[in-house]
């Protein structure tokens, strides 16, 4: 089992900056890709940004230009940066990796989430 655990979230102003992280605990699990997701109160939880292994990175539109996503495969941490927050950005912001061992695809891991509140 790998279980993720994230780190950063919290209060910001309209226009302000956060940034999360997440590291793996437990397993040595081969990382290949890594994600944010975010579900707001009533709605369905959504891709932010995701990150594969070789570096392609994919972002939702309602973020790209302001969420960074970026990785230290070594450490097998990721991070998203995210500038001129926004208050529809507000969620509970969740860690999402996909672990290998010798190329088997192995799970889809979960964090526990961090909540990420913008007041406008």
């Amino acid at each position: 089992q790998v279980q993720p655990v994230e780190s950063g979230g919290g209060l910001a102003q309209a226009g302000g900056s956060l940034r999360l992280s997440c590291k793996p605990v437990g397993s040595t699990f081969s990382i290949r890709t890594m994600a944010w997701y975010r579900q707001a109160p009533g709605k369905q939880r959504e891709l932010v940004a995701s990150i594969s292994y070789e570096g392609t990175t994919i972002y939702a539109d309602a973020v790209k230009g302001r969420f960074t996503i970026s990785r230290n495969t070594a450490e097998r941490t990721v991070a998203l940066q995210m500038n001129s927050l926004k208050s529809e950005d507000t969620a509970v912001y969740y860690c999402n990796l996909h672990g290998y061992v010798g190329g088997i695809h192995r799970g889809e891991f979960w964090g526990q989430g961090t909540q990420v509140t913008v007041s406008s």
